[in-house]
C-alpha cells in the first residue's frame, strides 16, 4: 500500500455544497479526481512518488465513490501490493460487472473480466486482485517493460512464478497477450533490485542473449564484490549506477549522506574488479536504450555478437529520462 494509505479523502457529496471549493481555495485540500480530495501536505521527495501516492489515493476515492461491487486490479493493484513500476498508472483499474456510471470520467480503465477463486482479496479495506493476479494481468496487457518490472517485484517479494503462471494457464485459449506473459514471466527475475536495474535487464535480454545472474558476486583483493548483474562465462559485469554500489563484505557501507565517500569506495570496488580481470560496463538513467546495446555487444566475443538473434517478443524501448525511480 502507498505510505499514506490512512490520508482521509473527502468526498464533496458528504459535506455542506461549497466546501469542498473553499477548502481547496484556503490550501487546506487538494482535488485528487472528481468529487473527491485529500489534505494539502508537503511534497513528496521525488516527481515518482508523487505520481505513486496520487494513483493510489485516487484508487481509494473511487473505491469510497462506488456503491455496486467492484475491484481494483492490473496495475492500480500492483500499485496496491506494493510492486515497483515502471509508469505509475494514469487510470484507475477496476473491475467490474456493470456499466460505466457518472462517477467514472475518464481517470477509470475498466475491465469485464471473471475472476477465479480466491482472486479477490483485501487489502488495507481496498477490494484488489489477488498478487498472482494482478502479476498476471499486468503482464498480458501492460508493454513487456512494465510487466517485467511488476514480476521481478512480485518474485522478490515472495509471490511464486508458478502461481502467476497458473493463472496465465487458466486464460481463454488464445486470448491476446497471453504468450507474450508467458515469455516476461520466464525472463523475470527476483534479483533486480529497481525499476531500473528490470530496465537494464530487459534491453540486453532483448538483444538475445542469455539471462545475466542478477546480483553477481565475484572474489577480489578486497572481499566479495557484487554487481547488479553479469555473466561468468564473459567475466562481465553489468551495474545501473546508484547512491552506493559495489558492495563487499565486511569494508563498511559509505553513509549516503557522504557522496564524495561513496565514490571513493565505489571506484575502489570497480578498481579490484578489474584487477581480478572482470569488465564492468556501468549505466546511468541518461543512458538510451541503444548506447547500452552499444557498449553490450562491443565488451562480447564477436563470435558471440554474430550468433545473437534479438528476442522478437521484447520490443524495442523509447529513450526514457531519470524520474527518480
Amino acid at each position: 500500500m502507498s505510505p499514506d494509505h490512512d490520508r482521509p479523502i473527502f468526498l464533496a457529496r458528504e459535506h455542506p455544497p461549497g466546501t469542498a471549493a473553499q477548502a481547496v481555495h484556503d490550501g487546506a485540500w487538494e482535488r485528487v479526481r472528481r468529487g473527491a480530495y485529500r489534505p494539502q501536505s508537503p511534497p513528496p521527495s521525488s516527481r515518482h512518488v508523487a505520481e505513486r501516492e496520487l494513483a493510489a489515493d485516487r484508487a481509494r476515492a473511487l473505491h469510497l465513490q462506488l456503491s455496486a461491487e467492484h475491484t481494483l486490479s492490473h496495475t492500480t493493484a500492483a500499485l496496491l501490493h506494493g510492486f515497483r513500476l515502471w509508469t505509475p498508472p494514469r487510470t484507475t483499474h477496476v473491475v467490474q460487472a456493470y456499466n460505466a456510471s457518472s462517477v467514472s470520467a475518464d481517470d477509470v480503465t475498466r475491465h469485464r473480466l471473471p475472476l477465479g477463486a480466491g482472486e479477490r482479496v483485501i487489502l488495507g479495506g481496498l477490494p484488489v486482485t489477488s498478487p498472482a493476479r494482478t502479476v498476471a494481468d499486468c503482464l498480458r496487457t501492460s508493454p513487456p517493460l512494465d510487466g517485467l518490472v511488476v514480476a521481478d517485484s512480485a518474485l522478490a517479494s515472495g509471490i511464486r512464478r508458478e502461481d502467476v503462471a497458473a493463472v496465465l494457464d487458466r486464460q481463454v485459449p488464445g486470448a491476446r497477450g497471453v504468450r507474450r506473459a508467458r515469455h516476461v514471466l520466464e525472463l523475470a527475475d527476483a534479483g533486480a533490485e529497481s525499476a531500473w536495474e528490470s530496465w537494464l535487464r530487459y534491453v540486453v535480454l532483448r538483444l538475445g542473449l542469455p539471462r545475466p545472474t542478477t546480483q553477481l558476486e565475484i572474489r577480489t583483493s578486497i572481499g566479495r564484490v557484487r554487481a547488479d548483474a553479469g555473466w561468468e562465462q564473459w567475466r562481465l559485469l553489468l551495474e545501473f549506477d546508484g547512491l552506493v554500489k559495489y558492495r563487499t563484505s565486511g569494508d563498511g557501507l559509505a553513509p549516503l549522506d557522504d557522496p564524495g565517500r561513496v565514490l571513493v569506495q565505489e571506484k575502489r570496488r570497480q578498481e579490484a574488479a578489474e584487477r581480478a580481470r572482470w569488465r564492468m560496463l556501468r549505466f546511468m538513467a541518461s543512458d538510451s536504450a541503444a548506447s547500452v546495446e552499444h557498449r553490450v555487444l562491443a565488451a562480447l566475443p564477436p563470435e558471440v555478437v554474430r550468433s545473437l538473434r534479438p528476442d522478437r517478443l521484447l520490443p524495442p524501448l523509447p529513450r526514457v529520462t531519470a524520474h527518480g525511480r
